[in-house]
């Protein structure tokens, strides 16, 4: 995964850890993925694969999916936006079509996994867009907030992109 700093110092991400991946030997969906990483509010990330049905595995395992998709139809255009049709240049050409795969808005759902049997909310990196979770689900954890006592998205749901401002960045 190629990771980019920004003149702002904001980082993003290019990609699957593929590196990492084959390291920690995630390559089918044989077994589930192992955490891969930590969220800012807490919860594990986890690489492409998780339980079937998301509870146990006695259904198996296979390579989850993200829920966002390609919109249809033209780009606004205009001074303040690219034209053209929407497809896949922009974080903006995609929207949340709840339903249509197997993860949230934040690129993760309530599941069990090895790690937590009982159950854990969890992050998954996928094969499509957004590769890498682009939101938190819950709150940043103490360590992370810098004495204010908060921090995060909270529970909203709402897609936090790396430019509010300009989604087509």
């Amino acid at each position: 995964m190629l990771i980019i700093v920004q003149p702002g110092g904001k980082y993003h991400y290019h990609g699957l850890p593929k590196g990492l991946l084959e390291q920690l030997k995630v390559s089918s969906a044989s077994t589930h993925s192992p955490v891969v990483g930590w969220a800012a509010d807490g919860f594990p990330i986890y690489a492409l694969y998780g339980y079937a049905n998301g509870r146990n595995d006695d259904a198996g395992v296979k390579s989850l999916k993200s829920s966002y998709r390609i919109k249809n139809g033209m780009r606004p255009g205009g001074a303040e936006a690219p034209g053209g049709r929407h497809d896949g240049a922009f974080i903006a050409d995609y929207e949340f079509s709840e339903g249509s795969g197997d993860l949230d808005q934040c690129n993760g759902a309530s599941v069990h996994t090895p790690d937590f049997p009982s159950g854990t909310y969890a992050y998954f990196l996928t094969t499509t867009w957004p590769v890498v979770p682009r939101c938190l689900w819950d709150r940043l954890t103490a360590a992370l907030t810098r004495g204010d006592g908060g921090g995060g998205q909270g529970r909203a749901g709402a897609v936090v992109l790396p430019d509010a401002n300009n989604p087509w960045m």
